[in-house]
């Protein structure tokens, strides 16, 4: 049992600050960074609930996807990263009923855990994921309770990487460690989480990001089989490459894109219907080739052109993890550019319909190319259509880059990623 002043003594000792070096990495001021960070948090949650005994730290990392876009959602093949930028948490255990959260830069919610019905007011909020992985894992045997929490996130909304994702797996880590003795395995966490996602916030999502941010590292995940997903770590150090990774955030709102989203899943379903099964996975490239008269006519052009897409992004993934495993880093970085000129070209989520004259990311891709020179990789990152790019960028260009990104998408524009080894866990301090 930790009180909120023990527990702000352990975050000043030695011991703390080589279990939050094995999450963010070893810097000093990296981790006096997050020192200070979850002290504060410690600070907010003590004054949010004063009666609070027994408080623990939690931490789910944000997401990078590094290739498969939009494959997952058709049983295919991802590449994925956890990311050093989290949502941070202290909690503690009721005798309740209720589960009572605060976020900073958010309203407090309360959610009962006798009204876990979906509700369509609160979809689109935290809330209704709250709600919703509490219904699934009772749904699924798993036991519930009341707690009360205080959030922080480094993870910036709307940027990519999965910060409802990592709230969603923030949420199944603090009801298993409170009362499941932390037994749930991490696809079991993932799978619960994109329940939630889809069935109470609102949101046609794949398995991808619940999955990395619940596993950590850089993980090779493969859904074929998609309630027993293969999830493969890559150990390879990108840190040591040479490159740093960046998310360029190209401004839009993803608010009003989950159409756009959908359509992507439901047309690359409608080929597959279309040859007679479910989902893209059960079929080739081939047999859409030979059947392209047919499909234009059932599914249209564009779903062809999808389906295209994800045949070659599924293989491109099991390419990229080779070329990875087998030191050929030049090879890795022109796959990322096939991905990225893929999804443009032929899954075509670049910019909305009807926004023509708004095309942040390609004109974010087009800037990269010119000025990497074909020295690094650039790609549309995560769903499309507004907001982010990623970007590997040699060190030696980085300044550079960030100058002329930042001179036309703004300072707050670019993000600096560093690959975060572990996934979603409570810390052991104090």
């Amino acid at each position: 049992m930790a009180t909120a002043r023990e527990l702000s003594a352990a975050l000043a000792g030695g011991a703390a600050r080589d279990i939050l070096a094995g999450i963010y990495g070893s810097k000093p001021l990296s981790i006096g960074r997050q020192l200070t960070r979850y002290s504060l948090l410690v600070d907010g949650f003590s004054a949010a609930f004063p009666d609070a005994e027994d408080l623990h730290l939690f931490s789910a990392p944000g997401r990078t996807e590094v290739g498969g876009n939009h494959t997952d959602h058709n049983a295919g093949r991802v590449l994925a990263a956890a990311i050093d930028l989290d949502i941070a948490a202290v909690a503690a255990q009721t005798a309740g009923r209720t589960i009572i959260i605060e976020s900073e830069g958010y309203p407090r919610h309360a959610v009962s855990l006798d009204e876990l019905a979906a509700k369509d007011a609160e979809k689109y909020t935290a809330a209704a994921i709250t709600r919703g992985v509490c219904a699934r894992m009772r749904e699924l045997g798993w036991r519930v309770g009341g707690f009360r929490a205080r959030m922080t996130s480094a993870v910036p909304k709307g940027s990519g990487l999965s910060s409802s994702a990592a709230y969603e797996v923030l949420i199944v880590a603090i009801l298993n460690a409170f009362y499941n003795e932390g037994r749930m395995p991490d696809i079991e966490a993932a799978r619960i989480a994109q329940y939630a996602e889809n069935s109470y916030f609102g949101k046609p999502c794949g398995l991808m990001d619940q999955t990395a941010c619940a596993v950590g590292g850089l993980v090779a995940i493969d859904f074929e089989d998609p309630a027993r997903p293969i999830v493969k770590k890559v150990d390879v150090p990108l840190a040591g490459s040479g490159f740093s990774v960046v998310i360029v955030d190209t401004g839009g709102s993803h608010a009003e894109l989950n159409d756009e989203y959908a359509a992507i899943a439901n047309e690359m379903r409608a080929v597959a219907q279309a040859l007679g099964g479910r989902l893209l996975r059960e079929f080739s490239r081939e047999r859409v080739l030979e059947n392209v008269a047919l499909l234009r006519e059932k599914a249209g052009d564009r779903a062809v052109l999808r389906a295209l897409h994800f045949f070659d992004e599924n293989q491109r993934v099991a390419e990229q993890v080779a070329a990875l495993e087998g030191g050929r880093f030049d090879e890795f970085l022109r796959l990322v550019v096939e991905s990225g000129r893929s999804s443009w070209m032929w899954c075509q989520n670049c910019y909305p319909r009807g926004a023509v004259q708004e095309q942040g990311i390609p004109l974010a891709l087009a800037v990269s190319q010119s000025i990497l020179g074909g020295r690094g990789a650039w790609r549309v990152h995560g769903g499309g259509f507004a907001g982010t790019i990623q970007a590997f960028v040699p060190d030696a260009l980085l300044e550079g880059f960030l100058r002329a990104i930042r001179g036309i998408f703004g300072e707050a524009s670019c993000h600096e990623l560093a690959i975060r080894p572990v996934g979603t866990r409570r810390l052991d301090i104090g």
